[in-house]
C-alpha cells in the first residue's frame, strides 16, 4: 500500500485540474426532479429524442471526475446517437457537496451498496424515467468513465437484476477499495481482492441468480491513472458469474485495435474487451471521418475508434438505417412504481448551491411537485415529513 503522504499528493493533484474540465456550454439535457428520496444526492439529467418509440431502450451515462454531465455528453456524443438511433439517455450527475473532485464515490460503502446511498439515487432515476416515458425495462444498459466507469460497475453488481448490459471504460472492479487510500492503491496496480475474492465481491451484492449482464470492458494501454489490470480484475469477475475461461474464445482487430471476445455456452456474446493501443486515461473517441462522434478533450481521447457507437452495437441498440432529428425533450420525475427498496437510514447531503427545480409559492407547479411527493410515500420511495 502507499503511504499517507503519496495519497495526499495524488488527491492534491486531482484538486488542481480544472473543475469543469470535459464541460460544454452547449447543455440540452433536461433537470428530473423529485425521482425519489434521493440519499446519495445526486442530480438526475435526462435526454428525449423528438418522436422517441414506444418501448425504447435508455442508456444510464456516468461522468469521470472533475467532468458533468453535460460535458461529458459533450466528448462522447451518446444524445447525438441516441437522435439517430431512438432511446433515451440518463446521466446521474454528481455534486460537489458529495465528492469535491465531481467523482462518484465508487468505494464508499454507504454509496455502493443495493438500496443504499449513490447507488439507490441512480436507481431511482432509472425506475422515474422507465415510467415517465414508457421506456423497456429489458433493455437498461448502463456505462462510465473512470470513477463513473467504477460506478457503472456498483450499478451492474449490485443491480444485475434491471441491466442488460454494461460498459466499464478505464474503471474498477466492484468492491476492490473501500477506502481513499485503498482507492488510490488499486487505480496505480498495488493490491486488491484475489480473483476468486472478486467473483465473490460480485456475488454477494445482490441475490441475483441471473441471466447475467452483456459486459464491455475498455481500456488504454498507456494508462497510467487507472493502470490496465483494473480491466482485468473486471473481466475476472464477469467471467465468472458468466461461467466463462479466462481465454477468450475469439481475438480480432476493431479499427485497427483489439477485441477480446467471450462467448457462452449456446454461442452468445457476452463479455468483450477493448485494449487501446497507446491510449492514456480516457474515452475513446473517433471525432474525424465518415463515422465521426463527438468531442475530443480533456479525458475525451481521439483514438481512431468511438467507444460509443461499438458499445451500443454490442448492446443491439444500433441500426444503421434509421435516422432522427437531435432534439431535446423537456421532462421531469414522476411518481414511481414500488420496488420495494430497504434503504438504510443516511442524512441526504444537499449541494451548497442548488439549481433551483421548482418556483417558490404557490401555483400549478407546486401542486405537482405535492402530487408526486404523495406517490412517493405511498410507494416507500420518501419519508412522510
Amino acid at each position: 500500500m502507499r503511504d499517507i503522504s503519496d495519497t495526499i499528493a495524488r488527491l492534491s493533484a486531482m484538486r488542481r485540474r480544472p473543475a469543469g474540465a470535459g464541460q460544454s456550454k452547449e447543455d440540452h439535457l433536461s433537470e428530473m426532479t423529485g425521482f425519489g428520496s434521493n440519499p446519495g444526492a445526486l442530480r438526475a439529467r435526462l435526454y428525449l429524442p423528438e418522436n422517441l418509440p414506444k418501448q425504447a431502450a435508455l442508456v444510464v451515462v456516468l461522468h469521470g471526475c472533475t467532468q458533468t454531465a453535460a460535458g461529458y455528453d459533450h466528448g462522447s456524443g451518446w444524445t447525438e446517437l441516441a437522435a439517430d438511433q431512438g432511446f433515451a439517455v440518463l446521466f446521474p450527475e454528481q455534486q460537489r457537496a458529495n465528492n469535491a473532485n465531481l467523482c462518484f464515490n465508487w468505494f464508499v460503502p454507504g454509496d455502493i451498496s443495493r438500496d443504499s446511498g449513490e447507488a439507490l439515487s441512480i436507481r431511482q432515476m432509472i425506475e422515474a424515467a422507465v415510467v415517465t416515458h414508457g421506456l423497456d425495462r429489458k433493455r437498461i444498459f448502463v456505462t462510465g468513465l473512470s470513477a463513473g466507469g467504477a460506478m457503472a460497475a456498483v450499478m451492474l453488481a449490485t443491480y444485475p437484476d434491471v441491466f442488460a448490459g454494461g460498459a466499464i471504460i478505464a474503471g474498477l472492479a466492484y468492491g476492490s477499495a473501500s477506502t481513499i487510500p485503498e482507492a488510490f492503491d488499486r487505480m496505480r496496480g498495488h493490491g486488491g481482492p484475489s480473483r476468486s475474492d472478486l467473483q465473490r465481491l460480485l456475488r454477494a451484492a445482490s441475490l441475483h441468480k441471473g441471466p447475467w449482464p452483456r459486459i464491455s470492458v475498455w481500456q488504454g494501454s498507456a494508462d497510467t491513472t487507472v493502470v490496465p489490470s483494473n480491466a482485468d480484475a473486471v473481466l475476472a469477475q464477469w467471467q465468472g458469474v458468466h461461467g466463462l475461461a479466462q481465454a477468450p474464445t475469439r481475438t480480432e482487430k476493431v479499427d485497427g485495435q483489439s477485441r477480446k471476445v467471450w462467448s457462452d455456452g449456446k454461442g452468445r456474446d457476452v463479455v468483450e474487451a477493448y485494449s487501446i493501443a497507446g491510449m492514456g486515461h480516457g474515452t475513446p473517441l473517433q471525432a474525424s471521418g465518415d463515422n465521426a462522434l463527438g468531442k475530443a478533450g480533456p479525458f475525451m481521447l481521439d483514438a481512431g475508434i468511438s467507444s460509443t457507437r461499438h458499445i451500443a452495437r454490442f448492446w443491439g441498440l444500433t441500426k444503421p438505417e434509421v435516422r432522427r432529428a437531435a432534439k431535446a425533450k423537456a421532462a421531469s420525475g414522476t411518481a414511481l412504481q414500488p420496488f420495494s427498496p430497504k434503504e438504510k437510514p443516511r442524512a441526504v447531503r444537499v449541494d451548497p448551491t442548488p439549481e433551483r427545480v421548482n418556483p417558490p409559492g404557490g401555483g400549478p407547479a407546486a401542486g405537482i411537485t405535492k402530487v408526486i411527493e404523495d406517490a412517493l410515500r405511498a410507494a416507500g420511495l420518501m419519508r412522510r415529513g
